[in-house]
């Protein structure tokens, strides 16, 4: 499909995550019309109401009922960019899903596998297209990255390491990312995910196996980790995160027989070694504006969807694997 007039988008959620992607959709009015908010907190849609005020924009309504919402805006919205804590994220796609809306959802997807497949259920039946708003999978990086190891040119998988750091435990204190009802898990489930998401796109299988190791350092939540994991090919993964660091960044190298690949967890870059050569080299790719206007790309049929519900469900599978293995001292635990 063509896009003729602006996307009528509904903002769930309006946080300091979701106010980082309204900026970047407030340069693309050309596409987008954000017609409407849903947020609880008097204090957030303030926010973000200053930044439609800062770009000369009357600010949409906010409707904090989300069912209200959906009914009085029946029929005037063609999607939904859902961003708010982990345990919300499967019953607000359900219901806008089932409302007729596309829907761009915040990362990790669900906070399990049973609510990963009743998702991806619902959007069977409703037949409406959703993305998981990962940046590493949406991003042209990753893409690329994804197409050249799926053709075979970089020979056979080896093996993959990835490390993510964050001063993530002291600046999500007393937030819901560390309660463990709304968030799901600490630093590997949310900053992390990306990470998990990021790697399990570019392995494209599943793991079979995996021990893991969390620690939450004094804290209700997780912020250190460590698993090690084996890909159905015989592959092998390791991952590592550091929530209690002094700075944010990550790396991912993936090892094949004819070549290397450096990356980040947000697709941040690609640099890659072929056989025989010396160093690394810088891959260029076409800018971005970010995961929405890759959403419009795939809403217009422009390319396939990166990330759909079932890459959710792979994370997920981990996620719950690495918790399994974690709450029994690291014993490897095989992956169903």
């Amino acid at each position: 499909m063509t896009s003729r007039e602006p996307v009528a988008v509904a903002i769930i959620g309006c946080g300091g995550m979701a106010r980082w992607h309204i900026r970047s959709m407030l340069k693309q009015q050309a596409t987008t019309h954000i017609a409407v908010v849903c947020e609880p907190s008097p204090e957030a849609y303030e926010a973000t109401a200053q930044l439609f005020h800062d770009a000369g924009l009357k600010p949409p309504p906010n409707q904090p009922d989300l069912s209200r919402l959906l009914a009085d805006y029946a029929g005037r919205l063609d999607a939904a960019f859902i961003v708010t804590p982990h345990a919300y994220h499967y019953e607000q796609a359900r219901q806008c899903l089932e409302a007729g809306l596309d829907v761009l959802l915040e990362k990790p997807m669900v906070m399990n596998e049973a609510e990963a497949r009743s998702l991806i259920e619902t959007r069977d039946r409703t037949g409406r297209l959703l993305v998981v708003a990962f940046q590493g999978s949406l991003s042209p990086q990753i893409r690329t990255a994804v197409a050249w190891l799926r053709s075979g040119e970089l020979g056979e998988l080896l093996s993959v390491s990835a490390t993510v750091w964050q001063e993530w435990g002291p600046l999500t204190e007393g937030t819901w990312r560390q309660q463990p009802e709304l968030s799901g898990g600490g630093f590997l489930f949310d900053t992390g995910a990306h990470m998990l998401n990021t790697v399990a796109d570019l392995a494209g299988e599943d793991f079979v196996e995996v021990a893991a190791w969390l620690d939450n350092h004094g804290r209700p939540v997780d912020t250190l980790a460590a698993v090690i994991g084996r890909l159905r090919s015989g592959a092998l993964v390791t991952l590592h995160g550091c929530g209690e660091a002094s700075s944010c960044a990550s790396e991912i190298y993936v090892f094949c027989t004819k070549a290397v690949l450096r990356t980040g967890i947000w697709g941040e870059r690609l640099e890659i070694q072929r056989r025989g050569r010396k160093r690394l080299r810088r891959v260029h790719v076409p800018p971005s504006l970010g995961v929405w206007e890759q959403f419009l790309a795939v809403r217009e049929g422009r390319i396939p969807n990166p990330c759909p519900p079932e890459v959710g469900l792979r994370m997920a599978r981990l996620w719950d694997a690495i918790r399994a293995s974690a709450a029994q001292g690291g014993k490897p635990v095989q992956c169903a």
